[in-house]
């Protein structure tokens, strides 16, 4: 198979080349995903110059990327989940780097499929894994988001927050306030915020919107804790994805999984219409991926950016 891949750290530009892999095995509880589209996130040039080597049993030659979407080409032994010809995403990091999904073909567990919705294509079921599970992990599984509360998403224009703010209101928000800036006011407010200017006196701006405080924070920037903790009424809860050097909010950081369930029941959203998927972009081929990698490392407005493999 053809992929694209590194053997040792570096920058993209030196160290990423497109070429010839062998195929992967497909396992028992494993599908073989012919891969359509992939997702770029922000870990994915992390790795390449090896941002999570002290975390991550790292093995070379690596294949980046965690997002895909695609059609199942094999099953493993004992994989009645899926069948050959279904189309699936998933979030298909594994337990060590190597086998990404920046390939022709990919392994992916069964545990972490989602049968793709026909109404939503390869490139938006690319875009929504790893986001879209962040997001439904911090408000569900730690903020445990549901009728009526007020709701603060820090860094609501990016693309966690982006799917944060319609996943809380899907939870029974009564209100959503999300921080960006003015450029993706509009935008927030079509996806159901009341948006607030991020930066000096930001704190104040979210108590003109909700004096009492605010019911749950969901932290994902970073750098924020001290905005949280002007905010946030007595007995709030708070997590974040991005804190980690904040003693304060060491119990609170989320860490997204793999979860085929998950990412059905987000999926199924996006396919009735109630979870818009934003992609800023598409890099056509394997050879487009360092120019997608620095794009995404720039910063863009609009949503994700997409590396489509294949079209076939």
């Amino acid at each position: 198979m053809r992929a694209i891949s590194y053997d040792q750290y570096g920058t993209p530009d030196d160290v990423l080349t497109v070429g010839e892999l062998p195929d992967p095995k497909v396992g028992p509880g494993e599908a073989l995903v012919e891969v359509r589209s992939v997702g770029i996130n922000p870990v994915d040039w992390k790795l390449v110059g090896g941002g999570l080597d002290p975390l991550m049993e790292v093995r070379f030659p690596v294949v980046p990327g965690w997002d895909v979407s695609g059609v199942v080409r094999a099953v493993g032994p004992d994989t009645p989940e899926v069948a050959v010809g279904d189309e699936v995403l998933a979030y298909a990091r594994k337990d060590w780097v190597q086998a990404g999904t920046l390939a022709e073909l990919v392994t992916v567990p069964a545990r972490a499929l989602a049968r793709k919705p026909a109404e939503v294509d390869f490139d938006r079921a690319a875009a929504l894994p790893l986001v879209g599970l962040t997001a439904a992990r911090t408000l569900i599984d730690h903020l445990h988001v549901g009728e009526g509360d007020v709701v603060l998403v820090h860094n609501a224009a990016g693309g966690v927050g982006r799917l944060g703010v319609q996943i809380a209101r899907e939870l029974g928000a009564a209100r959503v306030i999300g921080t960006a800036s003015e450029a993706n006011h509009d935008r927030l407010r079509e996806l159901g915020a009341e948006p607030v200017t991020y930066g000096e006196g930001l704190a104040e701006r979210v108590r003109g919107l909700a004096p009492e405080g605010v019911d749950a924070v969901a932290d994902f920037v970073g750098g924020v804790w001290e905005v949280t903790q002007a905010v946030l009424r007595e007995g709030g809860r708070h997590a974040s994805i991005a804190d980690h050097g904040e003693p304060a909010v060491a119990d609170h950081i989320v860490w997204v999984r793999p979860d085929g369930e998950r990412l059905a029941w987000l999926a199924g959203l996006a396919a009735d219409g109630r979870l818009e998927i934003d992609v800023a972009g598409v890099h056509e081929g394997l050879e487009s991926v360092p120019a997608a990698f620095a794009e995404n490392e720039r910063g863009h407005g609009g949503g994700k950016l997409v590396v489509r493999v294949s079209t076939d």
